[in-house]
Formats: structure tokens, sequence, C-alpha cells
């Protein structure tokens, strides 16, 4: 199992840079020799403090803009949206930098023998290893959970030890800095006039040698042995600030650097240890840096595979634990004031896609920071809801910040004014449920689906038969009208009625299962029958919107009217074939005008694929990813770095491996006819178990499936050559086999 990241030379920026992280605080390490950068992050540390920024002037506008658009009048409409539903202030608050370490050792250059600087998934530490003629240096760090630090222990085997003078910044935008005890420095301040206190600390423990403090830095001299201990936390959290910060400190001292290590391996590895996948890579790839596997990326390099899906588990591990925030457009590492996009969480895509792995890939309790965010969001998205649209339940529009701001973000024709944020997040609260079967999950969660589902209730509008959400927008896309004039606003898009049906369903299911007898559930079935159907084009294609039109971008990064495919179950091969072959004709259409060119675009064309049974074209495009969206680090490119590419990916390798629904379950629907060999274990699969499955020659060898609940479902595999399976499936061919299954909880299924 590939599990290194490794290079030969420092990182010469932060693209190359190795991340680690603890859910709460993060840190990307350079390596260098005569001084090593660490630039850190801390979850909490966004600018300014909530508000209100919902347009008054929206709610007394909306049946206007409504009449726009039944009429065709998008330019007005548009127009219109823009002054009267934008936020005010437009903008939400930004995730920003905590700061930078820097540590400097006089009496060394940039020259170093042996270099070598990794990241060891299976355990999450960092090492920098080098010579110095005789001299050997060795580094370790690593952000541990069980201790809630970052640990640096340094080691000479040099007769004089060494020297090392610590200094924590942050681009000046901080108020205070300097000794806080003989051995520890500090730095804080406040963000933005009514945003948090932040502040930082690091300490040093030195076995041999001196330490002291002089002006704002740290300095050690003649040790051969020493460890730092680095710490940061905000007022989002806590109020004893300071000596909360120095308690994680001084609580951690309490323990050898041995000991500390050792926490953090047992907290880590509890996560990381639950499944593995061994594609039977060539030993010798191995033996390569990373950086120049990445730039071959082979076909041949199964290893490389092998190290993404692990690198992606790594990071959602690294960046979102339960209690901390969820990831961002870039997990937790950010090293700007000003990031993309304010590195927040955009929820028409690159939220939920960094979730996609957490349930598949064994780590559910990574996915609970965002069903605390969601609660977070509903009093602020009632607000919304009411004063926007005159509706109840509650709202989001596509992005949201650390405050649950839902309020419109943005002046942004085709992405700003879109009302299925909120809906799109509770979906995630079901899937949940049905990969734990966790009822009391359930109980807590269907309050707030219901409030998301209820306000398309009354928003909803009647048009030539059917229910439709409008204004209504396809992120990011734009369409072209007949006349010419190109929008982007209409009504009843396809995306918006996939997600709408999915939630309706799953309020419906919930109620069921909680015992709930509710009205309102009557309602939600009823609207469900009304919504538009989707719909396939005079190319055979699934419709975008609720007609035919000219795409202005036909290669559009976005796939949203696939939804239905990915992440959903809407569209299937062995339900909806008729669908499915829609869904391939649209991402053949992407594909040849140049889609796929973002990361987490290519991620997700990876997981269509998957679903549409194509180990082919998924592996093809996960080739692609490698070749032109993924950085030396491994960090998913936009451009600029996004995680969710990352996370996509990662589930995509999963869904090649595993799919199931809560009426089937599908051994190696895409396995690409390259990975001929291999074992993975412990996926989960809806219904609440586990599956450890090992193929040779193509062909599926052996499966065990362990109930962790009372499972009742269908197993399917082909039994056929790799990388046929989809189209032996539609093509009526022999091959298929199927086998209903009902297992006690701790019963094993075997194959």
């Amino acid at each position: 199992m590939d599990t290194k990241l490794w290079y030969q030379q420092p990182a010469k920026n932060w693209n190359e840079a190795l991340p680690i992280g603890n859910g709460r605080l993060g840190a990307m390490i350079f390596g260098g020799v005569k001084e090593e950068h660490l630039q850190v992050n801390e979850d909490s540390v966004w600018y300014g403090g909530p508000t209100d920024r919902n347009n008054p002037d929206a709610l007394k506008n909306l049946p206007k803009i409504r009449e726009y658009i039944i009429n065709g009048q998008i330019p007005e409409a548009e127009e219109l949206m823009v002054n009267a539903l934008s936020g005010t202030p437009q903008s939400q608050r930004v995730y920003q930098t905590l700061g930078d370490l820097y540590l400097s050792f006089p009496g060394l250059d940039d020259k170093a023998e042996d270099y070598c600087r990794e990241l060891e998934l299976s355990d999450a530490v960092h090492s920098v290893i080098f010579h110095r003629g005789n001299t050997h240096y060795k580094r370790e760090t690593f952000a541990t959970g069980a201790d809630d630090i970052l640990v640096m222990h340094f080691e000479t085997d040099a007769l004089d030890g060494m020297d090392m003078t610590a200094l924590i910044t942050r681009q000046n935008f901080y108020d205070y800095a300097g000794k806080y005890q003989k051995d520890t420095i500090i730095l804080g301040g406040k963000i933005g006039g009514d945003g948090v206190e932040f502040c930082t600390m690091l300490r040093a423990s030195v076995e041999s040698g001196s330490c002291e403090v002089i002006g704002e830095r740290l300095v050690i001299r003649g040790a051969k042995k020493f460890t730092l201990y680095f710490s940061a936390g905000t007022t989002y959290r806590y109020q004893n600030l300071k000596e909360t910060v120095w308690e994680k400190i001084e609580a951690a001292g309490q323990y050898s650097y041995e000991e500390l290590k050792e926490r953090h391996k047992a907290d880590y590895q509890a996560l990381f240890q639950r499944v593995t996948l061994d594609l039977c890579a060539d030993a010798k790839q191995k033996q390569l840096p990373t950086d120049q596997r990445l730039k071959e990326s082979a076909s041949e390099d199964f290893g490389l595979t092998e190290l993404y899906f692990h690198f992606g588990r790594y990071l959602l591990i690294a960046c979102s634990r339960p209690e901390t925030l969820p990831a961002t457009l870039q997990g937790l590492w950010n090293n700007d004031m000003l990031p993309p996009w304010g590195s927040k969480f955009t929820i028409n895509i690159n939220t939920e896609m960094n979730y996609w792995l957490a349930e598949n890939c064994n780590l559910s309790e990574c996915h609970l920071p965002l069903f605390e965010h969601i609660k977070k969001m509903v009093p602020n998205g009632r607000v919304t809801a009411e004063k926007m649209y005159g509706c109840h339940g509650f709202v989001a529009h596509h992005n949201t910040d650390i405050w649950g701001d839902t309020a419109v973000q943005d002046l942004w024709v085709p992405g700003s004014y879109w009302v299925m944020g909120a809906a799109w997040m509770c979906t995630h609260q079901w899937m949940h449920y049905e990969y734990t079967k966790d009822l009391e999950f359930l109980r807590e969660s269907y309050p707030i689906m219901r409030e998301a589902a209820e306000f398309f209730l009354d928003f909803l509008i009647e048009h030539d038969g059917y229910l439709k959400t409008c204004p209504s927008v396809s992120p990011e896309n734009t369409y072209i009208l007949p006349s010419g004039v190109r929008g982007a606003n209409g009504m009843g898009v396809t995306m918006d009625n996939q997600i709408l049906r999915d939630l309706f369903a799953q309020c419906i299911k919930a109620a069921q299962l909680l015992d709930l007898k509710d009205e309102i559930t009557e309602r939600f079935a009823e609207a469900r029958k009304r919504l538009v159907p989707t719909q396939i084009g005079s190319r055979g294609q699934i419709l975008e919107w609720d007609k035919e039109y000219e795409e202005a971008e036909p290669g559009h990064r976005h796939i949203s009217h696939l939804y239905g495919l990915h992440p959903s179950s809407q569209i299937t091969m062995d339900s909806t074939p008729e669908l499915a072959r829609a869904a391939r004709v649209t991402l053949e259409g992407r594909l040849s005008h140049g889609g796929g060119h973002t990361g987490w675009s290519r991620a997700w064309i990876i997981n269509h694929y998957a679903k549409l049974w194509d180990g082919t074209e998924a592996y093809e495009n996960l080739l692609a990813l490698y070749k032109r969206s993924t950085l030396p680090n491994l960090f998913d490119n936009h451009p600029p770095f996004q995680i969710d590419g990352n996370f996509g990916a990662a589930a995509g390798i999963a869904e090649m491996l595993v799919q199931s629904t809560t009426e089937r379950i599908v051994l190696l629907p895409a396995l690409p006819a390259q990975w001929k060999n291999g074992t993975v274990k412990g996926l989960c699969v809806r219904g609440g178990a586990e599956v450890d499955i090992t193929w040779e020659n193509g062909k599926l060898t052996s499966c065990e499936l362990r109930a962790k609940t009372d499972l009742k479902t269908k197993v399917m595999y082909f039994d056929g050559l790799a990388a046929e399976g989809g189209a032996a499936f539609l093509d009526g061919r022999d091959g298929w086999k199927s086998e209903e299954i009902c297992l006690k909880k701790g019963e094993t299924y075997k194959i």
C-alpha cells in the first residue's frame, strides 16, 4: 500500500509544501534547510463578525422578477435581481491565514546531502532528514488531535548541537507579540472591528543547550535535541483565550516527545487504518520522488492512485474532525488574507464534494462538522426565507461562512441567485443516515431537513402544469435564447428538480421511519409529483434547463444537470438505462468542448463515469486529473488550489470499486482493465455494512460483507472481464450475477 509523499528538495513555494492538520490547527511545511517555514492555520480565523446582509428590497421586487422571467425578459429580470436580491453588503466574511512560523538555523546554509522530506500518511508525521558532512539532522512534525497542538522535534549528532531562532508573524495584521514565558513567545490580536481575537504561542523544551526569549524571538543555542509546541485559538471558541492556548501547550508538556507521538498516532490511525487499497503496484515506482511520479503519471503507476486515494482520506481527517469547522474551499490550508473566493464554504458543489468520501471511505465522524454547520445556518436561513421571499422554512444561496450566513453572495448573475444550497446540504444528513442507520441522528436532523423542504412549498410557482423554482439558475452556466440574448436565470432547471426530488423523498422516508404523522409530508409527496421530470434533448442529452437552449459554454466546468447521476442515484444503469445513455451523451458533449478543465470538475466526471459502470473512461479521466490538475504536493488545482478535487477524486476511486443504494450493492462496477489485480478493505455501503473485495485478472475472486446493522439488500457483480460491466449490462449480455441477502447485525456474507 503506497502511503508516502517524498521529495529530494525543499519546497520552492506553497504548492510544493506539505500539509498537516488535526481538524482545527494546520500547517504547510516547506522543509527548508537554513530556514524552515511553516505557514499555519486555525479554522476559526475569519475576518469580521456576523451581520444581517439580507436585501430589504428583495421581497417587494420578487413578483416583478418572476414576471420578467415568465415573459422571457431575461436581461430585465437579471438586472433587477442584481439590485434587489444581492446581499447588502454584497460579500460574506472570509477565511484568513493565521500566520507564519519561521525557524532559522545559524551555521547552516542551503546545502544538504542525502536530503529527504516526506509525509507518511499511515501515521501523519512529516519529516526532514539530511546530512552536512558527517553530521546528521532530523526533524519531525505532526498535528496531534489527541493533545490539540502542533509538535516539532529536532535532533542532531553535531558535537556542538545546533542553534535556532523562531519567529511568529502575520503580515503585520496583529496587535501584540513578544515574550509570554521564559521559554514561550506569543502573537495575537483582533481580526476586524467586530471579529474574533486570535492568539498563537510557541514554547520550546530543550534537552541540552539553552533557551531564552529575546524581543519577539525564541532563541535556542547548542541543543542536540529539542521540541517545539505550537498552539493557537480564537474567541470564537475560547473566552479565556490566552489561558486556554497556554493550557494546551502546558498539558502537552507533561508528556515526552515519544509519548506525544504515540498518542497522536493512536488517535489518527483509529480513523486512517479502517480502509486499505492495494492495486498490486510495482514496488520500484515507490523509489521515485512523488513529484517525478506525478510528472510521468504513467498509466502503469498504480501506486500513484493508491497514494492519491489515501492522501484524500488523510486530508479529510486532517481538516474535518468532530468539534471543528467543516472543510472550506481549501480545507484547512490557506496562506492569504484575501484568498480566492474567500476560501469560504461554496455550497453549489464544492462543499458537498468535500464530503463525498466521508461515508463510503469509512470516515463518518469527519462528516459531523458539516451537520453542525447546517444547524448554525438554520436561524439565519429562516430570516432570509422570510425577508427575501416571504416563505416559511429556511434557505441558503451558493455560499456560506463561519457565521452561517445565508444571504446572497456576490453580484454574479450565473451563480449568486441560486436558492438550493440548504436543500443540497441537507441531503447529506440523509446520506449519513443511509450509511449508519443512526436513528437518533435522523431524529435530530429531520426537523432541519423538513424546514429546508418546507421553504420550497411556498417558493415554487405553477407554470405549464408543473411546479417550478423561479428564479432558477443552473450553476454557473449560461444559455442563449433563440433571439441571441444570453441569460442564466430562468425557471425549474434540471438540477433544482433533481435536488428537490431527493429532499422531498428523504423527508417522507424519514417521517415514516420516525413514525411522525404530519400533513406536510403529504404536501411534499404532491409537490414531488409535480416537478419537471429529467428530460432528454434532441441530441440524446440530458436537458440542463426546462427548455432546450443553446449553451454559451458547452464545455462548462459545472455539470449540474447530472446531479441525478451523481451524487444522487436517480439515474442508474440498472433502473433508468435510457437516462443513463443520455447522461453519457451529456458527458461526451462536455468533454468534446474542453470540459474537465478544473480539478474538481474532472473529479465529478470520474464519479459520473464510475456511476455509468465505465472503468475505461473513469480511469482516463483520473489520469487526466494527475496530468493537468494536480500540484507537486498532490493538492488539486482549480487553478488555483481547491481541495474539493482531492476529495471528489478519492470518492470516485471508491465508487469505481463499490457502489450502493438502499436497494443494492454493486461490486467492481467500474474496474478499469489496468487494475488487473487488487484488494480493497473497509469501504462502507448504504444499509450499514463494511466490505472487503479481492479481484484477480479483472474478475471478482472474493467478497466479505460485514453488517453493522440489520441489512437487507441485493449484491450484484459482473462475472466477466474488467471495464465491460456497464456495456454488458445495457447490451443485455450475460455475465451479471446477483443475490438477495438478509443479515443480522454482526453477521457476515461471503463470496
